[in-house]
């Protein structure tokens, strides 16, 4: 009479769970990286709604037009202020991150986009970490 087996061997489970073991390892720090970069993504797009509401109040009121627009969303769950650096040109506009309640890698830290009138073009500089910085950032 054949005896059957009737669930798994100790040596199965553990291969499993050692399986398990490595694929948290390696999940769990590109999470943290997608999380970052998910969170440094709602600064870009403040920032990105402010472009052309500047760049219209520049060209009809020079310098002086480097502010935000009246009614004009200036934080967000992650970002905890936009602000103008100044009516000047050219016009520099910096999004701060909240410092808590944020991922390590993005809280405290900025963006800011920087728009020149002589060239008409928008700059991106920004003090996060290079694998969660935007592709557009330097």
């Amino acid at each position: 009479m054949k005896k059957v087996q009737q669930g798994f061997t100790l040596i199965e489970l553990m291969i499993v769970v050692a399986i398990i073991g490595i694929l948290a390892a390696v999940a769990i720090p590109q999470y943290q990286d997608y999380t970052a970069r998910a969170q440094a993504s709602e600064a870009m797009t403040l920032l990105g709604g402010l472009k052309t509401p500047i760049v219209e109040q520049m060209s009809s009121s020079g310098a002086a037009g480097c502010a935000i627009p009246a009614g004009s969303v200036t934080s967000g769950k992650y970002v905890a202020s936009i602000a103008v650096g100044g009516a000047a040109d050219p016009c520099v506009i910096t999004a701060t991150f909240a410092a808590a309640g944020v991922n390590s890698k993005v809280a405290s830290k900025t963006a800011t986009f920087t728009y020149t009138t002589a060239t008409g073009v928008w700059a991106c500089t920004s003090n996060l970490d290079a694998n969660v910085k935007p592709k557009e950032c330097a």
